[in-house]
Formats: C-alpha cells, sequence, structure tokens
C-alpha cells in the first residue's frame, strides 16, 4: 500500500527561465499562466525543454530547479528502499519513535494487502500483541514494553513522511524502479509520478530515446 497526498510542483517558471540564459533567448519564451493560476510551457519552451532533456544530464540542469513536495505514506520496507535517494531529497517523517504508543495499534497501520489466508490469520495475532504491549506500557509506563514495541514492529507498519526531490531525482528513481517487483514501486512510477506536470516530456523521455 502506497498513498500521495498534498501534491505541490514549483518553481517551473524560473527553472524554463533559466534554461534560456545560456543563450540569452528569453524573447522567444511563450509560456503563460492560465485563468486556473497554472504555469503552462508555451510550444517554443516546451520545445526547448524537450531537446535539452533528451540531451542528458550536463544539459537538462534546468530540471533540478523544478521542485516537488509530496506527502507519502508507505510501508518501512519501501522507505528502506526509498532511502537509497539521498542526494537532492529531503524528509521529514511520522515519528515512530515518540508515537507508536499514542493510539490503538490495528492491521489499518500496515501494508498487509498481499498477505496470504493463513498469514493474515498469523499476523492478526502479532496486532493484538503488539497492542497489548502498548497498553501496558501506557499503563506502567516501563521502558521494557516500549522497546518490545519497536523491536517487534514489523516492516509492513506504514509511515508518512512529506519529501521534497526535484525532476531530476524523479528522472533517475522512474527509470530505476518502474520495473521492480514491488507494487509500491509501480504506485510511485505510474500514480505519482506520470501525473506530475509535462512527465512525458521532461521525466519519462529516455522511454523515447
Amino acid at each position: 500500500m502506497i498513498q500521495f497526498q498534498h501534491v505541490s510542483v514549483m518553481n517551473l517558471e524560473n527553472a524554463i527561465r533559466g534554461a534560456r540564459n545560456p543563450l540569452s533567448s528569453w524573447d522567444k519564451s511563450d509560456s503563460f499562466y492560465n485563468d486556473d493560476g497554472e504555469f503552462i510551457l508555451g510550444d517554443a519552451d516546451l520545445n526547448l525543454a524537450c531537446r535539452l532533456a533528451k540531451a542528458g544530464s550536463d544539459h537538462r540542469k534546468f530540471i533540478r530547479q523544478i521542485f516537488v513536495s509530496v506527502d507519502i505514506t508507505a510501508p518501512l520496507y519501501w522507505w528502506k528502499e526509498f532511502d537509497t535517494y539521498k542526494v537532492g531529497t529531503v524528509a521529514n517523517s511520522t515519528s515512530t519513535m515518540h508515537k507508536i504508543h499514542s493510539k490503538p495499534i490495528t492491521t489499518d497501520d500496515f501494508s498487509v494487502d498481499h498477505l496470504t489466508e493463513a498469514s493474515a490469520k498469523f499476523f492478526d495475532i502479532i496486532v493484538d500483541y503488539l497492542e497489548s504491549v502498548r497498553l501496558e506500557y501506557m499503563e506502567t509506563k516501563d521502558k521494557a514494553m516500549w522497546y518490545d514495541l519497536i523491536q517487534i514492529l514489523p516492516e509492513s507498519y506504514n509511515q508518512t513522511r512529506t519529501v521534497t526531490m526535484n525532476y531530476e531525482n524523479l528522472v533517475n528513481m522512474y527509470h530505476a524502479r518502474k520495473n521492480h517487483k514491488l507494487d509500491e514501486w509501480h504506485a510511485f512510477c505510474d500514480e505519482f509520478v506520470l501525473k506530475l506536470p509535462y512527465a512525458k516530456e521532461l521525466i519519462v523521455i529516455k522511454d523515447e530515446d
């Protein structure tokens, strides 16, 4: 399970202006804001953006200035893989350490949509035990119970992070993970990346080379 909320794309206007800096061709810019306040690349600017994107990372530096912010809720096993992308990304997460005991623990807190019937029944036992440990901790404040929660907690536990990255980061993520075994990566590529403005032209462009 993975969810994407509060998606914001920023600085497209400044990025495309910067793309015209090397040839001082600002007078050829034809982008504009529509009635909904969205920044739209004009034909000339889009053509330039596509040519630079196809030319490789050295030439498409301007997409490093297109920023994306998004709240992602995903299981810890997915976040471990996402954390390999450290350069150019920033994330603030909800705190497992400080908040794991703050509300009842239920199966809704975990990504268990692919469990077999037998495993699902076993997982219910784990969740019930975790909840009993949480209740004991709330009553006694015994740190040993808190450690039990932290150390038994399955990697399918869902965590929310507010993530900031740029389009160049997304180029690398998309092409490295689009055929990954985990369904969460397919959702990341198809339900998040591909829905961003000009994703086909500036992120997925390698598929057309």
